[in-house]
Formats: C-alpha cells, structure tokens, sequence
C-alpha cells in the first residue's frame, strides 16, 4: 500500500508543480521567453535520453523515470505553444458571426503546428518503444495527449468556466473561438470513457503481480484521475485556478506593471511629460496660469 500511496502523492505534485511552473513562467515578459525556452529545451534533451535509457528498465524506478520524463517533454509543448513559438498560422481572432465548423476549421488554424508537432513526438515514442519491457513513458504521453484534446474540444464547443486568464496576452485572442454554456453535449461522454479507463487502470494496479507493474498502472490511474478532475473544474463553479495561485502571480504582476506604465501614468511617457510641465510651471511664474 505504501508502495501506492507514494506513487499517487507523486504524481499529484508533479501534476501540480509542472502546471503552475508553466503558467508561472508564461506569464512573465515575453523577452524572457528565450530563457524560458532554453532551460525547457535543456531539459527535453535530458528527458527524451531518460525515456530512451528507461524503455529498457522495467522496475520501480525505470516507471518514475519514464512518467517523469514524458510529462517534461509534454511540458515542453506547452510552453512552446503558450509562449507563442509553436503555435500555428492563423494569429487573430474568429470574425463575428461564423458558423460551427467555420470557427472549427480556423480554429485548427490557431494551433496547427502545435498539434502537429505533438502527433510527430507521439506517433514517434509509440513507435520506437513498440516491444520494449518499459512504455510508461509512452502511456503517459498518450493520456495526456487524448485528455488535452477532450479538454480543447468541450472548451470549444462550450463549457461554463474557459479560464481564460490562463492565456499569454499575446494569446488573448484565442478566446474569440471558445464557447460559452453550462455545458455541451460531449462532456458526459468524454468524463465517461475516461471514467471507464481510469476503473481499468485502477483495476490493472491493484491486480498487478510485481511492483513495477503496480507502480505503472497506478501512475497512470492518478493522471487519468487528474485529468478528470481537470475536465470537471471545467463546468464546477468552483474556484479551481486557487490551486495554482502562486503560478498566476507573474500575470498579476504583468498586469499592475501595465497599469503603472498606461496612458498618464507614472511611468509612461505622457506621465513624465506632465510632471516635466508641472515642474517648470512651478520654476518660472512666467509660465503659470494667472
């Protein structure tokens, strides 16, 4: 039991930290995106050669591993797309008035390279862990793949809480193509059928012989939870963005900067120039009003 508990407590801080690492780090100024980007692209190296060694290892730790090192390549992903450098063509809003595939089709646009860039990267681990002893890493991926396109469909095609703030401003736009509902047709069956396969999961661990195969299957029973969990803070009037509080304050941070340096303000332009007036008003009565 010891044994599960330790792989669920993982796997709900890795979920944790990594999400409010990405939203943390997307947050701050886009001229420190390049660092950003080269301390992500660091460590993709360094995991893409964990998932490569770990394939082989089918124990305890070869599964940490091989979970850990997919979910940072997936992070790479995304903060290549939320810092807007694999993203897709089309860069601004859905025009008024579109119809539902129209606003699919262009929405598609928004993202194309990042979505393919996500089949190549899955597509290629499937293939190239095809019979080794370790695919934990594979598995890992492919939930997170198939949830992330469940998520992006029910936000499309309406739900009650879209999170908006969670978008770069540069990214803003993005939210023209997003629905708005209590919730649509596809939530109950996308919760479902990943309700089904997170029971399998579950079973998978709790059925298994030897502590690898416990350890896998737990921790892609708890991400496959997660994701769930995450698919429900979607239609829940609950505050679930609390859970990453720490990882919003760049953009709360951005935002206040925004307002000191906005028109008239402290640090604009226009404000320096008034209290340049202001001052040589006082220095010469010349110039002041009568």
């Amino acid at each position: 039991m010891l044994e599960l508990g330790l792989a669920i407590v993982y796997t709900l801080f890795i979920w944790w930290f990594t999400t409010g690492l990405v939203l943390f780090l997307d947050g701050l100024p886009p001229r420190t995106f390049r660092w950003s980007m080269a301390g992500a692209s660091t460590l993709l190296l360094g995991s893409v050669l964990g998932l490569v060694l770990s394939s082989a290892e089918a124990t305890v730790a070869g599964a940490y591993i091989a979970f850990t090192c997919a979910i940072l390549v997936w992070g790479w992903l995304e903060m290549a797309y939320f810092t807007g450098l694999l993203t897709g063509p089309r860069k601004m809003p859905c025009p008024p008035g579109c119809s539902l595939w129209t606003r699919f089709r262009l929405a598609i646009g928004t993202s194309l390279y990042h979505e393919l860039a996500i089949i190549v990267t899955g597509s290629a681990w499937l293939v190239l862990s095809s019979g080794s002893s370790n695919r934990v890493g594979a598995w890992t991926f492919l939930i997170l793949w198939g949830m992330r396109w469940s998520t992006k469909l029910n936000v499309f095609l309406g739900v009650r809480n879209l999170n908006e703030d969670w978008l770069p401003k540069h990214l803003r736009f993005m939210k023209t193509y997003f629905g708005h509902r209590p919730m649509n047709l596809l939530f109950p069956i996308s919760v479902t059928v990943a309700t089904v396969i997170a029971v399998m999961l579950v079973g998978s661990a709790q059925g298994a012989a030897g502590g690898f195969e416990r350890v896998a299957f737990c921790l892609l029973a708890t991400l496959m939870v997660l994701a769930i969990l995450e698919h429900w803070f979607l239609v829940v009037p609950l505050p679930s963005e609390a859970l990453w509080s720490w990882g919003m304050q760049s953009r709360k941070s951005q935002a206040q900067s925004g307002i000191n340096r906005g028109p008239g303000g402290a640090g604009s332009e226009t404000g320096a120039r008034r209290g340049r007036h202001r001052r040589l008003g006082k220095a010469d009565p010349a110039t002041a009003p009568v």
